[in-house]
């Protein structure tokens, strides 16, 4: 059928060549791809002054974190992706002891998504933490302070430039000409 006819010819070389360009775009859902798919919902991060659930954990061990500091309490790790490096949240958590402003400092394998693991200079104290639900607001993300939540002090000092945007400056008087003398 195919010997005889040269437009049949042309045309069923023109589908293959498309179902091979096809096939060629298509991309293979492999394991790397789905475990970079995966983020739990979050597919961004949260933008400053968001209002966030998330599960905590406490740790207790190491010296120096991710960043290159030393631990201490109100240093907290994070998944770099959701809460970059030297991001801020506030915490709220059951119980006012652990209630609080940490800066995430650290990072690891197992603090993925919406986890936040608190460091506490006390083992003990970090086992009884356990795993618990907690509230965060994020007050700035990663190190660049543009990236903070406006405060009270930037919204006052934007109305008061609105203030004296709107009232327009005096206009001088004009100048007072005396008629000319014969």
């Amino acid at each position: 059928m195919l010997a005889h006819s040269l437009w049949r010819k042309i045309a069923l070389t023109i589908i293959v060549g498309g179902g091979v360009v096809w096939l060629y775009e298509v991309t293979a859902l492999d394991s790397r791809f789905a475990a970079v798919q995966h983020t739990d919902g979050d597919p961004a991060p949260p933008s400053p002054g968001a209002r966030l659930l998330f599960s905590a954990t406490a740790y207790c061990k190491g010296t120096t974190t991710a960043s290159g500091v030393n631990v201490r309490s109100g240093i907290a790790a994070a998944d770099p992706d959701l809460l970059p490096v030297g991001s801020v949240v506030q915490v709220d958590a059951p119980g006012a002891r652990y209630d609080g402003v940490y800066t995430v400092m650290d990072t690891g394998p197992k603090v993925q998504g919406r986890h936040l693991d608190l460091y506490m200079w006390s083992c003990h104290e970090a086992l009884r933490f356990g795993r618990t639900a907690i509230r965060i607001v994020v007050l700035r993300l990663g190190w660049n302070p543009t990236h903070s939540a406006p405060g009270l002090v930037d919204s006052l000092f934007k109305r008061r430039e609105a203030a004296t945007r709107q009232a327009p400056p005096p206009s001088p008087a004009p100048p007072a000409t005396e008629p000319p003398r014969d």
